[in-house]
C-alpha cells in the first residue's frame, strides 16, 4: 500500500502515528470507513499544549489525542480525505453541510473565478447556505443559473439558498479568502 496515491486523499498516517475519525458531537465514537467525523491524531509529534493557555489546551488535547478541528473520512485502506473544518460546518435543518463540497461544485462552473460558501443565521433552519461568487472577467451568470448548476450536482439541502455576486472577496495578505469577514458582514446586517 505504501506509495499508492489516491486522488483527493492527504495520504495515510506516518509511522508511529495513530489517526482516527470520531463523531462530531462527543468525539468518542469511532466512525466507520467513509463516514465523516473529526480527525484526531496521537503520536510523538503531537504538541504538549498551548503556551500559557490551559483552557484551549484542554479543548484540543484529550487522553493524548489531538482534536484537529478538521473534518474528514478514512477509507478501508486507511487513506484520509479532508472535507472541511469543524468550525466552518453549516448546520441547516439538522443536516451537516461542509462548505468545501459546495465550493468545489461552484468552482466547476465555467464562469466562476472564486467563491466562498458559509452559513448565515436562519430562524427556521438554524443556518442557511450562502455562496458569494466572483465571476471571471467578461462573464455573466444569473443566480438562477448557479442554483440550477448546484441542483444538478448536490443534494437539495446543500444547494445555496442565498447567492451574491461581487467584484472581489476579502483576503489575507497571502491571498486566503477570509470566510470569517463574510460571516461577520452577514451578522451585522441582521443586527
Amino acid at each position: 500500500m505504501i506509495g499508492l496515491r489516491k486522488h483527493g486523499s492527504v495520504g495515510i498516517p506516518v509511522r508511529n502515528t495513530e489517526v482516527r475519525i470520531v463523531d462530531l458531537s462527543t468525539g468518542t465514537k469511532e466512525m466507520p470507513p467513509g463516514e465523516p467525523g473529526e480527525i484526531i491524531v496521537k503520536g510523538p509529534q503531537v504538541m504538549k499544549g498551548y503556551w500559557k493557555n490551559p483552557k484551549e489546551t484542554a479543548n484540543v488535547l484529550r487522553d493524548g489525542w489531538l482534536y484537529t478541528g478538521d473534518i474528514g473520512t478514512m477509507d478501508e485502506d486507511g487513506y484520509i480525505f479532508i472535507v472541511g473544518r469543524k468550525k466552518e460546518m453549516i448546520i441547516a435543518g439538522g443536516y451537516n453541510i461542509y462548505p468545501i463540497e459546495i465550493e468545489e461544485v461552484i468552482y466547476q462552473h465555467f464562469a466562476v473565478a472564486e467563491t466562498c460558501v458559509f452559513g448565515v443565521p436562519d430562524n427556521y433552519r438554524g443556518e442557511t447556505v450562502k455562496a458569494v461568487i466572483v465571476l471571471k472577467k467578461e462573464m455573466k451568470v444569473t443566480v438562477e443559473e448557479i442554483i440550477e448548476w448546484c441542483n444538478e450536482r448536490l443534494a437539495r439541502y446543500k444547494v445555496p439558498r442565498l447567492i451574491e455576486f461581487r467584484e472581489s472577496l476579502p483576503k489575507t495578505a497571502v491571498g486566503k479568502i477570509l470566510r470569517k469577514s463574510l460571516i461577520d458582514e452577514e451578522i451585522k446586517k441582521l443586527t
